[in-house]
């Protein structure tokens, strides 16, 4: 195997084109075998395995500076830079999916989000510039990126440099899923005419440009590095490869095959299993309004499958949907634009991707005071790594003036609250999907959701109220459950329904036979839920324990650690209760 003689880039510059097109089949099936047991990236790794094994060929990592974008194709790279026991059965679990500088000198900086490699590798360039450095500064930027608007505001500034900085286009026809938007359009015609359309968007900005029609081609990829390597102003390669490359069913549905769960190669029935989860219904409640309402619409950045629309769905939505591309800013906008002149926008977005828009989300939507309906989904501590964390959206979202967001507890009442926030034209309405198995009353929700921070009194009980938010409710009745068996303590239970406000009454209300008020939280505290309780009560004889995340970046650290850690565990819920109360002895 030539793998066994690769411990470093500089082992690379050593091999024959031969041994490069044997190394690429070899570093294919680590990651097919690696994503098949533990899941990842599968298509986009496959589909950059050449472009990575040429830039180790041609330039000299750690000197030259290489700046991965997203980093979900970052796999080859580490492969090649001392990392590949990462890559055998043992080992899964030991590196992350993404960059990370605390694992290798080759790695620059630990990202997970798209569109931000030019952007970073700007900085970097001008730094060397700065103090006279004379190293290559490569930005790799490609599957899909190219529509964020870091990634434009980056080549809009990398191209004013005067000096090197190489940025190398990884151009596979795909987003996460289809391409969307004019910038595609351009690098299509590019494709087509060999890199030759005179209307080239690159040269526009100012680029010297190269086209590799092969970017699976490791003899054309260095012969076309080797030009621009050293060069002494700002150059595009862009290459066209193909997603998914040695693994057919990837190449076949890419789309699928971009990020993989384990096990996927094994499956023999492929037949979709007909449960009923928060994304079917989800489904379901808007083929239902788009058939009954033409102003109603879907809106998405690039990420439909977070949310179970496929193709053959996105295809039924019709006119009435709009996939934005990875433009979250762009997305909340244009949705903030639907809903000011009449439409009902619906803008789903992972929670961890709200992040990009706080700027949008406060000016062109909250200050105007849109009305749409934004879905948050997997909002809630996690074990992912800690460049995906969905843990902030709830401080985030909730102390923007004129928000509404809202954390349902069951199917009854996610519907409940689509029908007032699709229909109402008070506010921007903000939902946290639920992150935990779907909970039906089968009882419809008849709650005026327009009385806003009214909370729902669940049980009534005495001397400890527990107010269970969203995800957390069901937690809330574990430790209620645990109080009376544990301290014959009948607690109250509060569902408290919304994120942005407090309910003063009920709240107030308390104070008459209760000692302690806790709060549930499945997000980050400092600036979540709890505190808005703890400042109520402030100035009273009412103590308060708010319970959740603490202000940190855990990466890929158990659930269930992470629930010991921050205290989330019934059993020491119930006993820093007991301590709070002075009962000391607890059964």
């Amino acid at each position: 195997m030539v793998l066994e003689k690769i411990n470093c880039p500089d082992d690379v510059k050593k091999l024959s084109y031969d041994e490069m097109r044997a190394l690429s089949s070899e570093i294919r099936e680590l990651i097919i075998n690696k994503v098949n047991t533990i899941g990842g990236h599968m298509g986009p790794n496959l589909g950059i395995v050449e472009a990575t094994i040429a830039l180790h060929y041609v330039f000299n990592s750690p000197e030259d500076k290489i700046i991965f974008d997203v980093s979900h194709q970052c796999y080859p790279h580490k492969i090649l830079t001392g990392r590949k026991e990462g890559f055998t059965p043992n080992n899964y679990l030991k590196y992350t999916g993404y960059t990370a500088p605390e694992e290798s000198e080759h790695d620059i900086f630990k990202i997970g989000h798209t569109s931000t490699s030019v952007s970073l590798a700007t900085g970097v360039a001008k730094a060397r510039d700065l103090k006279g450095g004379k190293y290559n500064v490569i930005a790799l930027i490609g599957d899909g990126s190219l529509t964020g608007g870091e990634a434009l505001e980056g080549l809009n500034n990398a191209a004013t440099l005067n000096s090197n900085i190489i940025i190398l286009v990884n151009d596979n026809d795909m987003s996460i899923a289809e391409n969307h938007g004019s910038i595609y359009d351009n690098l299509k015609k590019l494709r087509e005419t060999d890199g030759k359309y005179e209307n080239n968007f690159f040269t526009a900005l100012g680029y010297d440009y190269y086209f590799v029609k092969d970017g699976n081609n490791v003899e054309e990829l260095i012969e076309t590095l080797n030009k621009v390597k050293d060069t002494d102003h700002p150059v595009v390669v862009h290459m066209y490869t193909q997603k998914g490359l040695g693994l057919a069913p990837a190449v076949e549905d890419k789309e699928a095959y971009h990020w993989s769960l384990p096990g996927v190669l094994d499956q023999t029935d492929n037949t979709p299993q007909e449960v009923e989860t928060w994304d079917t219904i989800t489904k379901e409640y808007h083929m239902k309004k788009i058939k009954e309402d033409p102003s109603y619409i879907v809106v998405n950045a690039a990420t439909p499958g977070v949310f179970g629309f496929d193709k053959e769905y996105r295809q039924k939505l019709g006119s009435q949907y709009t996939d934005v591309g990875i433009a979250e800013e762009h997305a909340v906008a244009y949705s903030s634009a639907l809903a000011n002149q009449g439409a009902k926008p619906v803008f789903h977005v992972m929670s961890s991707f709200v992040q990009r828009t706080y700027d949008q989300l406060s000016q062109d939507l909250c200050l105007n005071n849109s009305p749409i309906t934004m879905l948050v989904y997997w909002g809630g501590i996690s074990s992912a790594d800690c460049t995906h964390l969905c843990t902030f959206d709830i401080p985030l979202i909730s102390n923007i003036p004129n928000m509404v967001y809202m954390s349902p507890t069951t199917k009854e009442e996610y519907l409940a609250m689509l029908d007032w926030a699709t229909e109402q034209t008070g506010h921007p309405v903000a939902i946290r999907v639920p992150a935990i198995n779907l909970v039906s009353t089968g009882i419809k929700d008849t709650t005026d959701y327009s009385i806003l921070n009214k909370y729902k009194m669940v049980e009534r009980g005495s001397k400890v109220a527990i107010i269970g938010l969203g995800n957390f409710f069901y937690k809330g009745k574990e430790v209620k459950q645990s109080l009376k068996s544990r301290l014959g303590i009948d607690a109250t239970l509060i569902n408290p329904v919304y994120m942005t406000g407090i309910d003063k009454e009920m709240l107030e209300d308390l104070k008459k036979d209760h000692n302690l008020v806790i709060t549930l939280e499945d997000g980050t505290l400092d600036g979540g839920f709890g505190e808005k309780i703890t400042r109520f009560y402030g100035n009273s004889d009412m103590k308060v324990l708010n319970f959740g995340a603490k202000k940190d970046f855990p990466d890929r650290v158990p659930l269930n650690e992470l629930y010991e850690k921050y205290h989330l565990t019934t059993d020491l819920i119930v006993e820093d209760i007991a301590k709070t109360l002075g009962l000391l002895e607890i059964v």
